[in-house]
């Protein structure tokens, strides 16, 4: 039946999505045993260690939440040894031991520490990064050790060398180490040091060495192979490829135009297991996706294998079985074990079941667009899609040009229902891959060095552009959303130029000069490479600040700001609201009490989603299936 795009009625609401989006992390193996972290918005967004079985079972108790704040973006919160859990808890940010799915006990004694990405071999030693947030100034980062035998403590210091540290790894004998680390103003994606150090026999440090003194390149990774090898991702080559270091030599296991890595933007990322000293899977991105193949160390021969997902995460094996987080295009995440020499897999966890037909389903097209300097784009187009309903003759969707955060991040064709409560109601959608998005080698990432908020800017308003002489969108419904950096290009699109009709903005910097005088350490010097030195390139910084350019700022803007937001803080939302709403430009603005930097809360992302589609119908004059609460929106005549 022809219906007018945008209008469509949805079997998929805000409280499906919220429901739905229960999300796996850090998956860890401990002998027989598999665990994993779900984040559970139904439960205010607390994070359980769950550990597989018939049926699946928590192990984390009621009271505790297994999330750490260091670099604020957390990861690496929970290591398992022996049937042992250690995790940090997001109240207190201290670590706790729990043996046998026993009571926690605290094993740190101060507060202000927070505590991540730990490891151990036999014996009574954790090897940690901390995060040291009790004097002035910065908070200072830190490899520690923590003797479990000793009682709480503050970890004894092992390493503080470097402004910031990752990714502590031991070899089988628990006698060597290695980590990476890197300084001011780079980021982990930028310029980063491999250590390795020998462990003395009485847990600190010795003949600690830099394995790529003097080579650029980013290091993701380290892992001991029993024969003592030390296998790593590095991008010296242009891709993060995997690398070995043996016998004072580093090698490239294999050399392709592909990332086997991503941005480490939260801790303890896996991207490869080793299976044994001659063979490892990998997790790596072409131009074909995204895909999980078995690789021989030896001759880099690598063998894919055929399964039906198109995302992978937190690569784990255990003898002749790897263990990963995957998604499919058409049902919501999953955790697996796959058996490496026949193929064959198993769901050992689901998000559960699609809740709505495969009519509902949009599929994505991946596109190459044109943009600035003869270069060339990504983005990926979600049709509008609904079993019953399509659009009038001659009409095209409104689009909603999706752009991802980071900027140093990338988006992946997946299965979203968030996503599909757009498509479902006649909206299409464009998920855009940027220049200095990750995915597409360290030449495209480089991209948006010196260039944030021209490089991002040009890219997204050509993906919409392009789509609209593709015939794939109405030029007069444009719509950009983003969050974070995300949102500093919705803001910038909108202050800047014309193309789009109206924007969602969550979280985003509307003032670089105050997100470079405001956040949090992990990113205080990023805008150092992204845009220049601060104070000496001020100008650049009021330039690309759409705070400064609001003469041009006629189209309608929502945002939406969590109160405790510490990487990008509440008044960068309200700088730009009051400005607009005196400019007399229609606009609206949504706080969450108890959110930080995304929201974990089943009730906000409900508020925020039904809001972002009632603003919608206001400003561009349809009208939304389904009763949605009113949103005030300033100056709307």
């Amino acid at each position: 039946m022809a219906q007018p795009f945008g209008t469509w009625a949805s079997p998929i609401s805000a409280e499906m999505v919220a429901q739905s989006s229960v999300s796996f992390a850090s998956l860890a193996v401990d002998g027989e045993q598999v665990y994993w972290l779900e984040s559970r918005p139904s439960e205010a967004g607390r994070s359980v260690i769950v550990g597989h079985g018939t049926p699946n079972k928590d192990v984390t108790p009621e009271g505790f939440n297994v999330r750490t704040q260091v670099h604020e973006y957390g990861g690496g919160a929970f290591h398992v040894r022996g049937g042992t859990v250690y995790f940090a808890n997001f109240s207190d940010q201290g670590l706790y031991r729990q043996v046998n799915a026993g009571p926690p006990e605290r094993i740190t004694r101060s507060d202000g520490l927070r505590f991540a990405d730990c490891t151990s071999a036999a014996g009574p030693r954790l090897y940690c990064v901390r995060e040291d947030h009790r004097g002035d100034g910065m908070p200072i980062n830190a490899l520690v050790r923590i003797d479990l035998d000793a009682g709480p403590s503050d970890g004894e210091l092992l390493w503080s060398g470097s402004d910031f540290v990752a990714y502590p790894s031991l070899d089988a004998s628990g006698t060597q180490l290695a980590w990476i680390a890197w300084d001011f103003p780079n980021m982990p994606w930028d310029q980063v040091a491999l250590m390795i150090a020998e462990l003395a026999a009485d847990g600190s440090l010795r003949h600690v060495q830099r394995v790529n003194a003097g080579i650029d390149e980013s290091v993701l990774q380290p892992r001991w192979a029993a024969d003592g090898a030390l296998y790593f991702i590095s991008d010296r080559g242009g891709w993060w490829n995997l690398h070995r270091f043996v016998a004072g030599r580093v090698s490239a296991v294999l050399s392709m135009p592909a990332e086997f890595g991503g941005p480490l933007w939260s801790l303890g990322q896996s991207y490869f297991a080793l299976l044994s000293d001659r063979e490892a899977v990998v997790r790596y991105s072409s131009s074909e996706g995204q895909q999980l193949a078995k690789l021989d160390l030896e001759s880099g021969a690598l063998g894919r294998f055929e399964l039906p997902f198109s995302t992978f995460a937190s690569v784990q094996a255990r003898g002749r079985s790897a263990f990963f987080a995957a998604t499919r295009i058409d049902a919501p995440s999953e955790l697996v074990e796959l058996d490496v020499d026949s193929g064959e897999f198993r769901t050992l966890a689901s998000t559960g079941q699609r809740p709505f037909p495969e009519g509902y389903v949009s599929r994505p097209d991946a596109l190459e667009f044109p943009t600035e300097n003869g270069l060339m784009a990504f983005a990926y187009y979600y049709p509008p899609s609904h079993p019953d309903a399509h659009g009038p003759p001659d009409s095209r969707p409104p689009l909603i040009v999706e752009v991802h955060g980071g900027p140093t991040a990338a988006t992946v064709p997946a299965y979203s229902i968030a996503r599909h409560f757009w498509t479902s109601r006649g909206f299409a959608v464009l998920d855009v891959n940027y220049g200095g998005s990750t995915g597409y080698g360290r030449e495209f990432r480089q991209r948006l060095e010196g260039q944030w908020g021209i490089v991002d800017l040009r890219d997204t308003i050509n993906a919409a552009r392009y789509a609209v002489t593709q015939g794939l969108a109405d030029p007069e419904r444009l719509i950009i959303h983003g969050g974070s950096a995300g949102g500093f290009v919705v803001l910038g699109a909108l202050a800047f130029d014309t193309t789009f009709s109206a924007g969602a903005n969550y979280f985003g910097v509307s003032d670089l000069e105050a997100l470079a005088v405001e956040t949090h350490k992990f990113e205080s010097r990023y805008l150092d490479r992204l845009v220049g030195p601060y104070p000496e390139a001020k100008d650049l910084y009021v330039q690309r600040s759409p705070i400064h350019h609001l003469d041009g700022f006629t189209r309608p803007l929502i945002t939406l700001q969590g109160l405790d937001d510490r990487v990008v803080p509440p008044n960068q939302s309200t700088l730009i609201y009051e400005s607009l709403r005196a400019k007399g430009v229609p606009v609206a603005m949504l706080t969450f009490e108890g959110e930080g930097h995304g929201f974990r809360k089943a009730e906000s992302q409900i508020r925020a989603l039904a809001a972002e589609l009632y603003f919608y119908g206001r400003v561009l004059g349809f009208e939304p299936a389904g009763d949605l609460q009113a949103v005030p929106i300033a100056n709307l005549d």
